[in-house]
C-alpha cells in the first residue's frame, strides 16, 4: 500500500468562483521492482480538482463553470442529500485507453477534511450501465487488506489486480468502492462526460453485485478514483494537460469524443507493431496556468490548483509518461484577466520542469474565443494577447513541437473567432459560447497532431530526472 503525503499550496478561482487554500498532494513516482518505472504506465486519469458539489446552483451567474448540479450534471439531491457518501457504493466507469491483464487503482481524498474509509473496493468490467461482465469483477487489496482509510489530503494505490482487457476502444472498467460510514466532503472530477452510478444512501456495500439493481442514481462525474494504471513494459504515456476544451466540454455524453480521444484512436490506427501510446486526459474545467486572480474566498475548490501547482501530480510523477501536449491560457486571459507575459512565463516554467525529468513537450495553439459573452473572453484585448501567446507557441523553439489548434479551428473569413461549424453545441443542440470547440472541432484539433513526431518521443530514451 502507498499512500503519498500532501505539499499544501493556496489556490483560487477566476471570476465567478474562488478558492480557499487546499492541500496538494504530491505522488512519489511508482517504481517497478528493477528501479524503472517503464513496468506501470497510465491507461486513465481524472484530475481530482476540488470538493463536491462545489455550490453550483441553477441561479448562479456567469458561464458554466465545472460541470456540477444543476449546471450541466444531474442533480444528486437523492443520491447525496447531505453532500457527501454515507454507507453507500459509487460504480466509477473509466474508459482504459490500452489493453492489458493487471491493475493498480488510486483512491483519492486530496480535498477531504476527514479521513475516508473503503470497507471494499473492486474492479471489472462494464456490460452495460451498471452492471458488470459476469466473472470479470475483481476485489481490490491495499497492503493485502480489503479495507482502507485514506487520510485528508492523501491518495493510496491498491495492490495490483488482474482483469483482463482485450479491447481498449470498446471495454470499460467499473470501479466499485463502498464508502463506510460518512465520508465528509467528496473529492472528485466534475465533469466526466462519462455516466458512473450510485446506490442509496445506508444501502450498504454492494461492490461485488453483478446486476445494476442497487444502483439507482446516475452522475457525469467521477468521485474518490483519479488514476487507472495498467502493467504494460512496451507501452508509454501521453498526457493531454489542460482546461475544459480538454476536459472535453460540448462532448458527447458517453461517446468518448473530445480531441484527446480522437488523437488516441489515430494511434490505434498505427501499424500493428507500433509501440502501444496510452494517451490520458490531466485537464479541468476552468483551470489556469498561473495563479493571476485567484484569491483566497469563501468557496471550496472548482477549478483546481493551477497548471503550475499540479503539474507533478498530473505529469511528472505519472508512470510511463513520456510526452505531454500542454494546452491552457486562454482562463488565465478571460477569466484571470493576465498579461500575455504572464502566461509565457509560466509556459517557460512548465518546460523547464517537463525537461528537467526527460519529457518531451508539445505546445497547443490557444483555440478562438472572440464572441464569448462571459468574463473577458471575447474581448480584442484578450485575442491580442491570444495571438502574442501562439506567436510564442510557433516560433520561439522551446516547446518540442507545436500542435495548431487555433490553425485548426479559427474562421479565416472572421479572424478570432471558431469556425461556425465548429461554435456549436452539439450535446444539447443549441447555439455554443463561442469559446468551446464541438465534436467537429475536437476532430479537427486531434488530427493536428503529428502522430510521426508523438512516435519518435516515445521511441527515444527516456531522460533521467533531475537530481
Amino acid at each position: 500500500m502507498r499512500i503519498t503525503r500532501p505539499r499544501k499550496v493556496v489556490v483560487a478561482a477566476f471570476a465567478w468562483v474562488i478558492l480557499t487554500p487546499v492541500a496538494a498532494v504530491a505522488q512519489e513516482p511508482i517504481l517497478s521492482a528493477d528501479g524503472s518505472s517503464a513496468a506501470w504506465v497510465d491507461a486513465w486519469t481524472g484530475s481530482a480538482q476540488g470538493v463536491y458539489p462545489v455550490g453550483y446552483s441553477v441561479a448562479q451567474p456567469g458561464p458554466p463553470g465545472p460541470a456540477g448540479p444543476g449546471n450541466t450534471a444531474p442533480l444528486l439531491t437523492a443520491a447525496f442529500p447531505d453532500d457527501q457518501a454515507r454507507n453507500q457504493t459509487l460504480r466509477m466507469i473509466v474508459h482504459p485507453s490500452v489493453e492489458g491483464t493487471s491493475w493498480r487503482i488510486r483512491l483519492t481524498n486530496e480535498f477531504g477534511t476527514r479521513p475516508v474509509t473503503f470497507g471494499r473496493a473492486a474492479v471489472g468490467l462494464q456490460s452495460s450501465g451498471a452492471n458488470l461482465k459476469a466473472g470479470s469483477n475483481r476485489a481490490l487489496t491495499f497492503g493485502g487488506r480489503r479495507s482502507v482509510t485514506v487520510a485528508a489530503g492523501r491518495t493510496v494505490l491498491s495492490d495490483p489486480v488482474s482483469v483482463k482487457v482485450t479491447d481498449a476502444q470498446s471495454q470499460d472498467l467499473a470501479v466499485s468502492l463502498h464508502v463506510a460510514g460518512a465520508s465528509g466532503p467528496m473529492t472528485w472530477h466534475a465533469a466526466a462526460f462519462t455516466t458512473s452510478y450510485l446506490s442509496d444512501q445506508n444501502a450498504g456495500d454492494h461492490t461485488g453485485d453483478v446486476a445494476d439493481t442497487a444502483f439507482p442514481h446516475s452522475t457525469t462525474s467521477w468521485f474518490f478514483v483519479s488514476e487507472a494504471q495498467v502493467q504494460r513494459r512496451d507501452a508509454a504515456t501521453v498526457v493531454a494537460f489542460g482546461d475544459s476544451i480538454t476536459d472535453g466540454f460540448f462532448a458527447t455524453l458517453n461517446e468518448k469524443d473530445r480531441w484527446p480521444d480522437v488523437l488516441q484512436r489515430r494511434l490505434d490506427e498505427r501499424r500493428p507493431d507500433s509501440r502501444p501510446i496510452s494517451v490520458v486526459t490531466e485537464a479541468i474545467g476552468g483551470n489556469m496556468v498561473t495563479r493571476i486572480g485567484r484569491t483566497p474566498g469563501g468557496c471550496t475548490p472548482c477549478d483546481g490548483p493551477p497548471a503550475l501547482d499540479r503539474l507533478d501530480r498530473d505529469v511528472l510523477d505519472r508512470p510511463g509518461v513520456r510526452a505531454v501536449i500542454l494546452l491552457e491560457g486562454i482562463n488565465d486571459l478571460g477569466g484571470g484577466g493576465a498579461t500575455a507575459e504572464q502566461v509565457i512565463a509560466g509556459y517557460r516554467e512548465i518546460i523547464r520542469r517537463v525537461h528537467a525529468r526527460g519529457i518531451k513537450i508539445i505546445g497547443a495553439t490557444l483555440t478562438p474565443s472572440a464572441g464569448t459573452a462571459f468574463g473577458l473572453y471575447g474581448t480584442p484585448e484578450t485575442d491580442a494577447k491570444r495571438r502574442t501567446i501562439n506567436t510564442f507557441i510557433r516560433t520561439s523553439g522551446e516547446f518540442d513541437g507545436v500542435a495548431d489548434f487555433s490553425a485548426a479551428t479559427e474562421d479565416p473569413a472572421n479572424p478570432g473567432h471558431l469556425l461556425p461549424a465548429y461554435d456549436t453545441n452539439s450535446s444539447a443542440g443549441g447555439p455554443g459560447d463561442h469559446l468551446h470547440p464541438n465534436r467537429a472541432g475536437f476532430l479537427a484539433m486531434a488530427a493536428a497532431v503529428d502522430v510521426a513526431q508523438l512516435e519518435r518521443f516515445v521511441a527515444a530514451p527516456a531522460g533521467k530526472k533531475a537530481a
